[in-house]
C-alpha cells in the first residue's frame, strides 16, 4: 500500500498544474454569486451544515476501502444535494470546505493537499449537477407520484454512477487504487453513495420543505409505534442471527410499510431513515465484514425503494379522494347555481318586462326624462344579470363558454366603475396600476363574475381598517406574450397558512353570512379559460388571477385610475 501511495504522490506531483487550474476555475465559479456578501445568519448557517455533514460523515465512515471515502454508506451527501436544490451554488463553498474537512480530520489525509482539493471538487461537481437536475424535477414536492419517484430513481443512480467513474479514476490515476481494484472501488463507492442518498434525501427534504408536517409526525403515537417495531426487528435480525446470516431481514419490511401504509411518503422518509440508522449502529456493534455490510446495503436499497413506492401509492390515492371529493362539490355547487339561476331568471325577466312597459307609457306622456334614464339603466341591468345567471348556468351543467375577444382595459375599468360610488362612500382608495394593452380570448360575463367577486371580497376585508387605512390595488403585469397576472392586493387582513388551504373549497366561507361558492366558482372559471387563481399569505389580502392572453399591442399601457377617499383622480 505504501507502494501505491508513494507512486501517487509523484503523479499528483507532475499533474499538480493540471488540476490546479481545473480547481481555480472551479472556485472562482463557486464564489461568483456574491460569497462575500454573505449575513451573519448565512455564515451561521454555513458553519452549521459543515458540522452537521462532517458527523454524518464521522458516523458512517465504517469499512473504509483503501483508507479512502469509499465506505458502504454516505449519507452526508444527501444533506448536500438537498441544500444545493434550496440556495443554488450558495452551498457550493461550505460543501467544499466540509469535503476537504472530513478528508483531514475524519480519515487524516489519506493523500496530497492538492489531490484532495480535486477529489472534493470532482464531488462537488457531480453531485451539484445531480441537484440541479433534480432541483428542475421536483417543482413542489419531491416525490409526489410514482412518476417522479422513477425519474428521482433514474437521476440519482445514474449521477452517482458518472461520479463514481469519475471520483475513482482519478484515485486510480494518482495511484491511490490498484489497477486490479478500480472496478470493485467503482461499485462499493457507486453503492454506498446511491443508498446513503436514497435512504436518506427523502428526510432532508421534508426536514427542510415540510418541516411542521415533519414535526407533527415525529410527535405522533403510530411514528413512534413503528420506531419502536424497527428497533426490535434491527435487533432480531443483526442480535440473534449469526453474522452474515440474513434469514430474519425479512422483518424489516413490516415497519416501513406500516409507515408508508398510514402516512405516505413522509412516513416512508422517517421510517428509512430510522431503519438506515439503526443498520450503520448494528454493524459497527457486531463488526461486520466488509463484504457482508456491502450485501446488507443491497438488501437496504431493496427496502427503501419498497417503502418510498408504497408511501408514493399511497399519497397519490389519497391526492385521487380529494380530487374525486372536489369534484363532487362542484357538482353540488353546480346543481346549486342552476337551481339559483332557475329561480332568479323569471324574477329578473319580470323586472325587464316591467321597466320596457314603464319606459313605452313614459314614451306616450313625455314624463321627466332623467326618470326615463333611470329605468333605462334598471332595463339594461336587469338584462345583463339574466345574461349572468344564464352563463353561469350553462357553464356549471354543461362547462359550455362564450369565447371571444376582449380587451383588458375595458374589461377592468367596467369592472370597477361599479364600485366607483362604493369607494366614495366607504373612503376607499382604488388604484388601477398601469394596464398593458392586450387582448383576451374570453368569455367575458364569466371574467366579470370573477373580476367583482374578487373586488368585492377585497372591498369587505379593508372595511374593518380605519379609513385612512383602506386601499386596494389593481394591477395587471404581462408576463410574457402568452400570459398576463391580475392581482387583487388590498390592506385588510392577511391570510393564515390554515385559511390558505381551505379558502377555495366548496362550502369553506370566512364570512359569517357566506356560502362559501365564491372563490370556489371564480378559480373554476379561472381554469375553465386555461389560467389559474390562487392566494399568497402574508400581512395583507392578495389574489392574483393568471390568464392566457390572445394579442398584445404595440401601444405600451394605458392611464392609471385612481378612486381616493371620496374623489377620482385619472392621471396617465
Amino acid at each position: 500500500m505504501n507502494k501505491w501511495i508513494s507512486i501517487g504522490y509523484a503523479r499528483s506531483i507532475t499533474g499538480s498544474i493540471v488540476y490546479n487550474r481545473f480547481i481555480s476555475q472551479l472556485l472562482l465559479w463557486i464564489v461568483k454569486p456574491k460569497l462575500f456578501s454573505a449575513s451573519p445568519s448565512d455564515i451561521i448557517k454555513a458553519l452549521l451544515f459543515i458540522a452537521v455533514y462532517l458527523l454524518l460523515d464521522w458516523m458512517s465512515y465504517i469499512h473504509p476501502f483503501y483508507g479512502l471515502n469509499i465506505t458502504p454508506w454516505n449519507p452526508a451527501l444527501a444533506l448536500g444535494v438537498v441544500c444545493w436544490m434550496r440556495v443554488g451554488r450558495r452551498i457550493a463553498l461550505p460543501w467544499f470546505a466540509a469535503l476537504v474537512l472530513a478528508e483531514g480530520i475524519i480519515r487524516d489525509l489519506p493523500s496530497s493537499l492538492p489531490l484532495t482539493f480535486l477529489l472534493a471538487s470532482v464531488l462537488l461537481l457531480g453531485y451539484g449537477v445531480m441537484a440541479h437536475a433534480l432541483q428542475r424535477h421536483a417543482t413542489s414536492e419531491l416525490l409526489q407520484d410514482h412518476s417522479h419517484l422513477l425519474v428521482w430513481l433514474r437521476i440519482v443512480v445514474g449521477s452517482t454512477l458518472v461520479t463514481s467513474v469519475a471520483h475513482i479514476s482519478a484515485l486510480y490515476w494518482t495511484g491511490l487504487i490498484p489497477a486490479d481494484d478500480w472496478l470493485i472501488a467503482i461499485i462499493r463507492f457507486w453503492i454506498g453513495d446511491c443508498v446513503g442518498i436514497v435512504a436518506t434525501m427523502p428526510f432532508f427534504w421534508l426536514l427542510f420543505e415540510r418541516k411542521r408536517n415533519l414535526q407533527k409526525l415525529l410527535l405522533d403515537k403510530e411514528t413512534i409505534g413503528y420506531g419502536v417495531l424497527a428497533a426490535g426487528v434491527i435487533w432480531i435480525s443483526f442480535a440473534v442471527s449469526d453474522a452474515g446470516d440474513f434469514k430474519y431481514f425479512y422483518l424489516l419490511f413490516p415497519p416501513i410499510v406500516w409507515a408508508a401504509a398510514r402516512q405516505g411518503i413522509a412516513g416512508a422518509a422517517i421510517a428509512a431513515f430510522l431503519l438506515q440508522g439503526g443498520i450503520i449502529l448494528a454493524v459497527q456493534w457486531q463488526e461486520m465484514r466488509a463484504m457482508t455490510v456491502f450485501e446488507v446495503q443491497l438488501l437496504v436499497a431493496v427496502l427503501v425503494f419498497v417503502g418510498l413506492f408504497i408511501g408514493v401509492i399511497v399519497d397519490e390515492k389519497q391526492r385521487m379522494d380529494s380530487q374525486l371529493r372536489h369534484t363532487l362539490q362542484l357538482v353540488a355547487a353546480g346543481e346549486m347555481a342552476a337551481a339559483l339561476a332557475h329561480e332568479l331568471n323569471q324574477p329578473i325577466t319580470a323586472i325587464s318586462a316591467y321597466g320596457s312597459v314603464c319606459d313605452r307609457l313614459f314614451e306616450k306622456n313625455s314624463a321627466n326624462s332623467e326618470l326615463r334614464d333611470i329605468i333605462g339603466r334598471m332595463v339594461t341591468e336587469s338584462k345583463r344579470a339574466a345574461d349572468v345567471v344564464r352563463r353561469l348556468r350553462d357553464f356549471f351543467l354543461t362547462g359550455t363558454t362564450h369565447l371571444e375577444s376582449v380587451e383588458v382595459e375595458p374589461l377592468i375599468q367596467a369592472v370597477c366603475s361599479r364600485f366607483t360610488a362604493e369607494a366614495v362612500n366607504l373612503r376607499i382608495s382604488l388604484t388601477i396600476a398601469p394596464l398593458p394593452h392586450c387582448t383576451l380570448l374570453a368569455d367575458r360575463l364569466q371574467l366579470e363574475v370573477v373580476l367583482r367577486n374578487l373586488l368585492a371580497n377585497a372591498f369587505e376585508a379593508v372595511s374593518e381598517r380605519p379609513p385612512e387605512e383602506r386601499s386596494i390595488e389593481i394591477r395587471v403585469v404581462l408576463l410574457d406574450k402568452e400570459r398576463i397576472t391580475i392581482r387583487f392586493q388590498d390592506s385588510g387582513p392577511g391570510l393564515s397558512s390554515v385559511a390558505m388551504e381551505r379558502i377555495f373549497k366548496i362550502f369553506q366561507s370566512s364570512k359569517a353570512n357566506g356560502l362559501g361558492l365564491g372563490l370556489a366558482m371564480s378559480r373554476a372559471i379561472a381554469e375553465a379559460h386555461g389560467g389559474t387563481l390562487h392566494a399568497e399569505s402574508g400581512e395583507c389580502g392578495v389574489f392574483v388571477l393568471t390568464l392566457p392572453v390572445e394579442g398584445v399591442h404595440r401601444d405600451g399601457v394605458d392611464r392609471i385610475c385612481r378612486v381616493y377617499r371620496g374623489r377620482r383622480s385619472v392621471g396617465s
